[in-house]
């Protein structure tokens, strides 16, 4: 039933920032990352992205919990949406609302922008998954692993869900250890990382040993290399684990290889908030765009090296 142009249970947002995500680019090219047989058959032309944030213009009329004027940010229909259903990239964009949440008083648009993705992400990994949907890579439900005491490994550590994940592995209270480019070294001291290491001087591999955790934010076919950096009993989760083959390895060093599918939920960004809101956890931006120069920041995301998340504004 549509009211007052919404289906029930949405609300219309006025879109103030838009945060850019690897899925952006994966469906402007038509998924062509994927197996063949996955592969959907994308109609072009399409709107991108998922993550906003903005003010309420307008709720559906069984909308209790949120009123027209509310700051709120989202991650809009994903995976649902992935294959263009999601459209952030505009003015306005309707979102279920149990996808939304008040956005944290304490950061401005451009900051809650950058952060549902990619904070989600590193959230369903290391804390809670918050969802009972299966995993088509998987048979086994992915479970994260408690963190205080542990030493936790984060390949990839400057970007987008790495430089959050580097937060909350440090806020659970373990002893980080950040995998980058050197030129990100200040920055990931700050936000928690105990050790450094520098993967363009140093292969962290060769380094690394009795890791409890390594969260490879790359993934993809060379994730195997953290294999023999874990202690028996520890785990490797691919943020992107398509392309792995060492399964059987796995099983004999003793060690979990484990991913999900990041989802939306307005539940935990109202709980992930509360920390954005104190300063607990930061949201680092790169690069700001306006919407009408989506093509300069996409440009930006392939050069690669990107320190937090790039984000377009809405005037």
């Amino acid at each position: 039933m549509i009211i007052g142009g919404l289906q029930a249970g949405e609300v219309l947002v006025r879109v103030h920032a838009v945060g850019l995500n690897p899925p952006d680019w994966y469906l402007r090219e038509g998924y062509k990352s994927l197996p063949p047989e996955w592969q959907p058959q994308v109609d072009f032309p399409l709107i991108l992205g998922t993550d906003v944030s903005g003010v309420v213009a307008a709720v559906a009329d069984d909308i209790k919990n949120l009123s027209v004027g509310d700051e709120v940010y989202s991650m809009v229909r994903f995976p649902d949406g992935m294959f263009g259903g999601s459209r952030a990239y505009a003015e306005y964009v309707s979102v279920p609302v149990s996808e939304v949440a008040l956005k944290p008083a304490g950061i401005d648009h451009v900051q809650a922008a950058g952060a549902p993705m990619s904070l989600l992400t590193a959230w369903q990994f290391m804390v809670e998954l918050g969802h009972d949907e299966s995993n088509p890579l998987q048979a086994n439900r992915h479970q994260p692993v408690p963190l205080e005491g542990k030493t936790v490994l984060i390949n990839g550590a400057a970007g987008g869900v790495g430089h959050f994940a580097v937060q909350i592995a440090k806020l659970k209270g373990a002893h980080v250890i950040a995998v980058a480019s050197g030129r990100h070294e200040s920055l990931l001291r700050e936000l928690g990382a105990d050790e450094f290491i520098d993967y363009a001087s140093t292969p962290p591999e060769d380094v690394a040993h009795d890791i409890d955790l390594v969260i490879d934010t790359l993934g993809g076919p060379t994730t195997g290399r953290f294999l023999r950096t874990l202690k028996r009993g520890g785990a490797l989760f691919p943020i992107y684990p398509l392309g792995f083959d060492g399964a059987e390895e796995a099983m004999t060093l003793g060690v979990t290889v484990s991913a999900t599918q990041v989802r939306s939920s307005g539940a935990q960004l109202k709980e992930a908030g509360r920390l954005l809101d104190d300063g607990s956890i930061r949201v680092v931006v790169d690069s700001t765009y306006s919407l009408a120069d989506a093509r300069k920041a996409h440009e930006r995301a392939a050069q690669g090296h990107v320190q937090g998340k790039i984000v377009l504004t809405v005037e």
